[in-house]
């Protein structure tokens, strides 16, 4: 007998550590499956309550109820589950309220939705607007609600405010971001059943149906007041919820609330309990399985999703819905414009423009992705990204501007200092087509390397103008000009090889040049017609061969040679035939007559 209790003793306490032992003997219970961390601004899972749901194998619906604090949520979910406050959901007039975070119970009640075998869960969400809690705890409470369930039931006390319409705005489009962030942008959204439960004992002249309708039509707004503005939007964002949506009026139970838990349904008034048997059968009538991509979610399957969506709802920087979404997205939207502002402020003006048009592509494009990384909101985004890009507009507006004026600053230096060249160019002492043409290829490609950006192609006009201009003028001029020089240099070396050098062959080549120059044009009527003759080619030829050569520019060193050589002939004429008795191979000018021996003639 001894040994038999110490065998049971033994049992319950392997019973009571092993893995799973304790869960099955207590599922009829309420379970914590999301709590809030010691902050209360972030949520994390609840082990026990995820045990809870991973062991059901067939699909899983849920009804969640969301409201403000202590507004009879948990004392609505015992009456729907035909529990009582004490072996239900904690209520919070009885005790310290229990429920913090998201709680589930433990025992689905089964459904046969459309055929199928559906376990449908009831969740039960800490109420917002209470004292101790950020506005982000709340909303995330909140959207997760509106993931998770397949039926949302909304309870107000009263009326629908507008701070409620915000709210639920709100947390639709909370769950569709944080959706789609785990799903894929491209995926759709597939909210909840939204049923609005108005707690209220009588409606003056309307439905509830019509009161919730009323509510979420859009106010008019002919003069454009940006207030009312943001009132329609708030309701354009709930578009999502569509036809999903339902309205029910639920009365008070009891006069005395804080004694509901003490009452049985013979207690209450009996138009509540025939409306709350209505309303469970229309939440059974409307639910069915939770479907996410296109397939309903066993157990395992709904807490791996859960686990995602929580994961991406406290990873994810979120605004509140005391920050409004507008002001949180223009936070993001500055400084999505800033780092596109900056890229461009990066790029060395000027560029041309198909340069810049892909440098602004590129920038535009990180911008947008950084944008479509950290906005909220998918509705709000629409209008967001729509600023974003007329800002980013602005700014390669302003770029574009500022890429014309550097482009014509340097076209304009750069052709500027062409056109100087070639006005040099015309004015060479010693005139060369070879050098000319080689200072007109040295500017033009300058211009086509160092020109970039819009005003490339106005100038590249314009310079050909002026090339083609300044090289018709130096070809008329070049040879009248080359003629004359040759006619004054010719007689130069008349006087230098009959005075100075003493030099007859000099003298002689000189005067055949003269006479060549001054004897054709008078035989035929014009120097132009000089131009065409074969000697007149090779004497260009020449003169171009001597005048200027990539290793020597006879024009830039024509005064220093012709001063040095000066300086040598009369060295030489004054000292060197004294000094040395040189005797030239070729005939110099000598008159025996006028040497000093000449006898005297008298």
């Amino acid at each position: 007998m001894e040994i038999s209790r110490w065998v049971l003793l033994l049992s319950f306490f392997l019973c009571l550590f092993a893995s799973g032992c304790f869960s099955i003997e207590n599922f009829h219970q309420a379970f914590p499956i999301v709590e809030p961390d010691p902050g209360h601004t972030k949520l994390r899972l609840a082990r026990e309550g995820l045990e809870a749901i991973e062991r059901i194998t067939t699909p899983i619906a849920a009804v969640a109820v969301i409201g403000p604090y202590r507004s009879g949520k948990s004392f609505l979910l015992n009456q729907l589950l035909s529990l009582s406050c004490f072996e239900g959901f904690g209520v919070g007039h009885m005790r310290d309220t229990k429920t913090k975070g998201i709680w589930v119970w433990g025992t689905p009640i089964e459904l046969d939705i459309d055929g199928v075998s559906t376990s449908v869960l009831y969740l039960d969400t800490e109420g917002f607007e209470s004292v101790g809690k950020s506005n982000v705890y709340d909303d995330r409470i909140f959207a997760l609600a509106n993931v998770m369930s397949s039926v949302l039931i909304y309870n107000l006390p009263e009326t629908i405010r507008e701070a409620d319409i915000s709210r639920l705005s709100f947390a639709v489009e909370l769950a569709e971001e944080f959706y789609g962030r785990v799903k894929g942008q491209d995926v759709a959204f597939e909210p909840a059943k939204l049923l609005w439960l108005i707690q209220r004992d009588f409606l003056q002249g309307k439905s509830v149906q019509e009161m919730v309708d009323d509510a979420l039509q859009r106010v008019p707004n002919n003069d454009g007041d940006k207030n009312i503005e943001m009132v329609n939007q708030i309701r354009d964002s709930l578009a999502i919820m569509g036809d999903n949506s339902t309205a029910f009026s639920l009365p008070q139970p009891h006069l005395q609330r804080t004694k509901l838990c003490d009452m049985k349904d013979g207690e209450l008034d009996s138009i509540y309990v025939r409306k709350r048997e209505q309303l469970k059968q229309l939440v059974a009538g409307i639910i069915r399985p939770k479907i996410v991509q296109g397939k309903t979610l066993n157990g395992k399957e709904f807490v791996y999703f859960l686990e995602q969506i929580l994961e991406a709802l406290n990873k994810g920087e979120i605004p509140s819905t005391g920050s409004l979404v507008e002001v949180f997205n223009k936070g993001i939207l500055d400084r999505c414009l800033k780092l596109y502002s900056e890229k461009m402020e990066k790029l060395g003006l000027p560029l041309s423009e198909t340069a810049l048009q892909d440098a602004h592509e590129r920038s535009r494009d990180e911008a947008m992705q950084v944008f479509d990384q950290q906005h909220f909101g998918r509705h709000h985004a629409k209008k967001s990204v729509m600023q974003l890009d007329e800002e980013i507009e602005k700014v390669h507006k302003n770029v574009i501007m500022a890429n014309e004026y550097q482009s014509s600053k340097l076209c304009e230096a750069l052709y500027t200092g062409c056109e100087d060249k070639m006005d040099q160019l015309q004015v060479l002492r010693l005139p060369s087509m070879a050098k000319f043409n080689a200072g007109f290829l040295q500017c033009n490609q300058s211009f086509e390397l160092e020109c970039v950006g819009p005003s490339k192609e106005n100038y590249e006009q314009r310079m050909k103008k002026m090339l083609g201009k300044s090289r018709s003028l130096f070809i008329k001029e070049y040879n009248h000009r080359l003629f004359n020089w040759l006619v004054a240099f010719s007689l130069v070396m008349v006087v230098v090889g009959r005075f100075i050098i003493k030099f007859i062959l000099i003298e002689i080549g000189a005067w055949i040049l003269f006479i060549f120059l001054e004897t054709y044009t008078r035989m035929f009527w014009s120097a132009e017609s000089l131009y065409y003759n074969p000697a007149w080619h090779f004497i260009v030829a020449t003169w171009e061969t001597l005048v200027y050569s990539p290793i020597l520019d006879l024009d830039r060193w024509a005064l220093p040679m012709g001063f040095m050589l000066a300086i040598a002939i009369v060295y030489w004429r004054c000292y060197g035939g004294r000094k040395h008795g040189t005797r030239w191979l070729l005939p110099l000018y000598n008159n025996h007559k006028s040497g000093p021996n000449r006898p005297r003639s008298d």
